[in-house]
């Protein structure tokens, strides 16, 4: 079984990756959490239909009584209400400082489950048990949790780690084809900023990817969380390193919270964001036209982009209330060439600005759709 091992202090932890693992998570845990009093899962309606009877079994079986609070599902529910409202659950439910959350879900449900799991009783055992492709490769690794304001996204939050990640790539095939592809740009991101080997994959393994061949998705996904785990073992509350992490990620951001969190899913914003880093990147002399295609195109190979009918003067506005702006100074991370990116904090505003358009123009063209 792949594994990989998140080294971070008090306590390293491990993702495991395997196909098949969910009937089997109830045995791993009851060896890892002895002690554990009461055991609730996180998680949401699509979910729980395909996947909460397995889930649940396996947890009887190896001697827990689960119990399940059930959370809205899709990014707009990813608010402090909440928490604050699945808290109280807990607080009835009789959940006291030995209890174990579970988040079964994609990557909203992690990021609030894993808030909750940090502030109930100043803290109890967290584990997440990931169902989407992101939340496989990005978002159950690191031990981020939030939940997103107005005003921006994941503007609240800890970091807070899992005991243990339990990754199931067979739980992907249920999954609606525009999520699978939304988060398969997380994976081509981890390509992009340090494994050459991955992002070759999805050029010359596009098709066995996209038809989800089991052998195809363990290993890629085994390589995102491998890559993960070794940044942010070195680097866990994002001084230096961990910020390559966030590749996509500054315009991406700015795209969900103009669109309300509605027009784009997370990765679909991650994937035009990386689109525009690496336009960036060729316009300042970061990168090349040939490393730049080779991004734009294994990106844009895997399907259709939502369209974006955005303000380029909002966006840039927004690019100010991200977590990655300093002293107002925005910081993007730009490809310098396949497996190897740089953080720049001196990007010249008409660089962004000619990025967003470009955005624009090529969301409404031939280019943005599947090929």
């Amino acid at each position: 079984m792949p594994q990989a091992t998140v080294h971070v202090l008090p306590r390293p932890y491990q993702a495991s990756i395997e196909n098949g693992l969910l009937s089997r998570a109830g045995s791993l845990l009851a060896e890892l959490l002895p002690n554990a009093s009461r055991v609730f899962v996180v998680t949401v309606a699509p979910v729980r239909k395909r996947w909460g009877s397995k889930f649940l079994a396996s947890l009887k079986a190896a001697g827990f009584n689960p119990q399940v609070i059930m959370m809205p599902d899709g990014e707009p529910a990813k608010r402090l209400e909440t928490v604050e409202a699945m808290a109280e659950k807990l607080a009835k439910m009789g959940a006291d400082r030995k209890s174990v959350i579970i988040a079964l879900g994609g990557g909203v449900v992690g990021d609030v489950a894993g808030l909750l799991a940090s502030l109930y009783m100043r803290g109890v055992e967290f584990v997440q048990v990931p169902t989407t492709v992101l939340a496989q490769v990005d978002a159950s690794i690191g031990g981020k949790t939030g939940v997103n304001l107005v005003a921006g996204k994941n503007l609240l939050g800890t970091f807070y780690h899992p005991r243990v990640v339990l990754i199931d790539p067979a739980v992907l095939k249920t999954l609606p084809d525009r999520e699978f592809r939304a988060g398969l740009y997380e994976a081509i991101k981890c390509g992009i900023i340090g494994n050459v080997e991955l992002f070759i994959r999805f050029e010359q393994n596009r098709d066995r990817i996209l038809k989800r061949d089991p052998a195809e998705l363990e290993w890629l996904i085994a390589q995102s969380v491998k890559l993960k785990a070794e940044v942010v073992s070195a680097d866990e509350h994002e001084g230096g390193l961990r910020r390559v992490l966030n590749l996509g990620h500054t315009i991406g951001h700015a795209l969900e919270a103009e669109t309300g969190y509605r027009k784009l899913l997370h990765g679909e914003a991650v994937a035009w964001g990386t689109i525009a880093a690496t336009n960036i990147a060729l316009s300042v002399g970061r990168t090349d036209s040939v490393t730049a295609g080779r991004i734009s195109d294994a990106v844009l190979s895997l399907g259709r982009l939502p369209e974006l009918n955005v303000s380029t003067t909002k966006i840039i506005g927004r690019l100010q209330a991200d977590k990655k702006t300093q002293n107002g100074v925005v910081h993007f991370v730009l490809p310098r060439e396949i497996g190897k990116v740089e953080i720049s904090s001196d990007v010249p505003e008409r660089a962004v600005i000619g990025a967003v358009e470009e955005l624009r123009r090529l969301s409404r063209s031939a280019s943005g759709r599947a090929r």
